[in-house]
């Protein structure tokens, strides 16, 4: 399986639209950075490290069609443009990471020609990046399994999530190059099935035995089938190891310390925000009550009914067992060891 959601195309953006997953295999060309923002906001690019590619891609295509040679004023709606593409979505904190990254490397431009230049070569390279970034994930996450573990999942954190190889189901890719097998429960993740869409989709492309179950099953799939551990995805990591995910995550973290399996967070160090705190420091996303009381269009609910629709919910780090990052994985100590990770980022060394 080698679906690449995001990548640049020449003077455009192809994003694969995930919404018409697993029926149809299609692609959207965004020549404008409103239709990266549209992209990003109605999930047709999902997942926190895609989100933050498109969205650097997104300020390199505005970059590439601006006409002006005044830097000043180029700079000044350049962080206007970052301005409006943090705007699209809330948790995920790899969007803003990659879009001050973006405006960081343009400011130091000597002119609009090389702030353009440099705002393609950057976003290129945050996407090259997280490949690699996402393999190391993979690496140290096999490295808890054992061959023909069976493993739970919620939502979708896989190769089409990132820019290769996925976060939580990086392991599953490196299994098959190293011919192991590891099994998988995949959770379907209502409100708009990310798991039976998009996670159950991919690991079948991948030739991974994988069992579709709903979210409510998952406590009595616990305790009667022999699940090895859980590996869920993150879209922010708060510096106390207090994680954001895809809403439903803190009940499976819960269900995993009742049952005494390994409840695992896969996340790139982008995804940690050390300048949050703790979780309830976390905002997060709401989104339209349709994605409740409607289903492919069909009213499923009845009209005018109040809705409670949160995209993510915050997993308190007790219930963690380990942290996988491209530096190594972080079983103890988290407010510790996730701020000690910084000054690693910064040296490249394994922990």
């Amino acid at each position: 399986m080698t679906i690449q959601s995001v990548r640049w195309d020449k003077d455009s953006v192809l994003i694969l639209d995930q919404q018409k997953l697993p029926h149809e295999v299609t692609f959207e060309r965004a020549t404008t950075i409103e239709q990266v923002w549209e992209a990003i906001t109605y999930l047709k690019v999902r997942g926190a490290p895609a989100i933050g590619i498109a969205a650097a891609f997104g300020l390199a295509l505005w970059a590439q069609a601006k006409q002006s040679n005044q830097l000043d004023l180029f700079l000044s709606e350049f962080i206007a443009q970052r301005d409006y593409l943090a705007s699209s979505r809330p948790t995920a904190i790899n969007l803003f990471w990659a879009i001050d990254r973006m405006t960081q490397k343009v400011s130091g431009s000597g002119s609009v020609e090389e702030a353009k230049d440099i705002a393609l070569t950057e976003a290129l390279a945050i996407q090259k990046e997280d490949a690699e970034t996402c393999r190391k994930i993979g690496e140290y996450g096999l490295s808890l399994f054992k061959d023909q573990d069976t493993i739970m999942t919620i939502c979708n954190a896989g190769a089409i999530a990132t820019a290769k190889y996925g976060t939580a189901l990086a392991p599953f890719y490196l299994a098959k190059d190293q011919g192991l097998t590891l099994h998988a429960y995949a959770c379907e993740t209502r409100p708009v099935l990310q798991g039976s869409r998009l996670t159950a989709w991919e690991l079948q492309q991948l030739g991974v035995n994988v069992t579709l179950i709903t979210d409510s099953m998952a406590a009595h799939t616990l305790k009667t089938k022999k699940i090895d551990a859980i590996i869920v995805g993150a879209d922010r990591i708060a510096a106390n190891g207090d994680t954001a995910n895809k809403i439903g995550t803190y009940g499976l973290a819960l269900l995993a310390k009742s049952h005494q399996i390994p409840f695992y967070v896969a996340a790139p160090f982008s995804t940690i925000d050390l300048n949050t705190l703790h979780g309830d420091d976390i905002p997060i996303e709401e989104r339209p009550p349709e994605e409740i009381t409607h289903l492919n269009g069909q009213a499923i609910a009845p009209s005018g009914i109040n809705v409670f629709n949160p995209a993510f919910d915050v997993t308190p780090h007790s219930l963690i067992s380990g942290i996988i990052t491209e530096y190594g994985i972080i079983t103890e100590e988290f407010s510790t060891n996730l701020t000690a990770l910084l000054d690693k980022s910064k040296e490249g060394i394994q922990v």
